[in-house]
């Protein structure tokens, strides 16, 4: 190759690899936010998304906050706790998601109706690694003094 065509060479190969991690990011960005409509239109939520060896950080203090080893043990150990405290299911709301790299964070709202019928209301921000399309590691901050007012305000139901 010419010397005159190197530097053209080089500047095409970084505008194709920089090119194909945006899609990538972009990709993960939208698929999460396809899982989010899903979950607003009643048609499954973003766990779906979840690889099932996800590991999965709940961020404060509340009676389910640490780290899940797993998709079933998260759904099992944290969902399901307070899926039973509800009475309707949480509507969330994104406000925005940003992406860089494998890398998704969304902050978004969520409400709900709890079972003595008061209003479940929390901010949350998940802040995600994508491996091939699937979740793998998911750190969640949220408003854990109103979770901790559903823990201990309201019996779950029996499953």
């Amino acid at each position: 190759m010419s010397s005159a065509l190197r530097p053209l060479a080089i500047a095409l190969s970084l505008a194709l690899s920089m090119s194909s991690a945006w899609a990538s990011e972009n990709a993960n960005a939208d698929r999460l936010r396809q899982a989010f409509t899903n979950w607003q239109q009643g048609k499954g939520t973003v766990f779906d998304l979840l690889a099932p060896n996800a590991t999965w950080t709940v961020a404060g203090s509340s009676p389910v906050s640490g780290v899940y080893k797993s998709k079933a043990d998260l759904m099992e150990q944290a969902v399901r706790p307070i899926s039973a405290r509800l009475a309707t299911p949480i509507s969330p709301t994104v406000q925005s998601i940003v992406a860089e790299d494998d890398v998704v964070v969304v902050l978004w709202s969520g409400q709900a109706t709890a079972l003595d019928r008061k209003p479940y209301n929390n901010t949350y921000l998940w802040h995600m690694t994508f491996t091939q399309g699937q979740i793998t590691e998911v750190k969640a901050f949220l408003d854990t003094y109103a979770l901790n007012d559903l823990m201990r305000r309201v019996e779950p139901a029996q499953q």
